[in-house]
């Protein structure tokens, strides 16, 4: 069973939080769109920086708020924005990655892309409490501050540190990958709007998936 949810807290203290959740069994992309939601992304940023779009301003907002420094720490769809504006495109990593970072990029909102094959029980996003291990892709562990957003399963481990800003090694896509779970999270005034669109979006894309909206009135998904 896959579970995810937010805990009361965040939502307590994010209630302009909208997240949307995909779950995808034996999935697989050809890629054949990207470059379709990379278009998307290029005029946008024609009209100016990333920093000046209101999804972005949003997660600033938010990492201000939990005392980061945005310019430091980044929203990962922030930083995928200003390596495209600078390359003129990404890298391809994996096509399941690949495809969540072009819609990401699209619609200027975190996506993330688990190996939902390394969760352990429920997947909650909630504050550290300094004990949890997050596995980083250089090899290293390490343990998130407490009172820092994480997601964490029930047996401790950290699948991302500040919250949107990076994921872990530990739940990383890889060929062996056969199930994602999919998490993208937006907290700007059209997030109501534009979550369900992303959905749709990587719905068509991932035939056969299970999706939901999750807001503070229906917090968990599960599958």
């Amino acid at each position: 069973m896959i579970r995810f949810r937010h805990s009361g807290e965040i939502w307590s203290d994010f209630p302009q939080l909208v997240a949307g959740v995909i779950h995808a069994e034996d999935a697989h992309t050809d890629g054949e769109h990207l470059e379709r939601y990379w278009r998307i992304a290029a005029e946008r940023l024609a009209a100016g920086p990333e920093s000046g779009l209101p999804e972005i301003q949003a997660w600033r907002q938010a990492f201000t708020r939990l005392g980061l420094k945005p310019t430091q720490y980044r929203c990962a769809a922030e930083s995928l924005l200003r390596r495209f504006r600078k390359d003129g495109s990404l890298p391809s990593i994996h096509p399941l990655i690949d495809l969540g970072n072009a819609i990401s990029l699209a619609f200027a909102i975190p996506v993330a892309v688990l190996d939902a094959g390394t969760l352990d029980g429920l997947l909650e996003v909630r504050y550290a409490t300094g004990d949890e291990k997050y596995l980083a892709f250089s090899g290293e562990t390490e343990h998130p501050a407490p009172g820092e957003v994480i997601f964490a399963d029930e047996h401790g481990h950290a699948h991302a540190r500040r919250w949107t800003h990076r994921q872990s090694a530990r739940s990383a896509v890889s060929p062996a990958t056969r199930s994602v779970l999919i998490v993208a999270e937006a907290l700007h005034p059209g997030a109501a709007h534009d979550i369900p669109r992303l959905l749709t979006a990587l719905g068509d894309e991932l035939p056969g998936s299970v999706s939901a909206v999750l807001t503070r009135e229906a917090p968990e998904f599960r599958t």
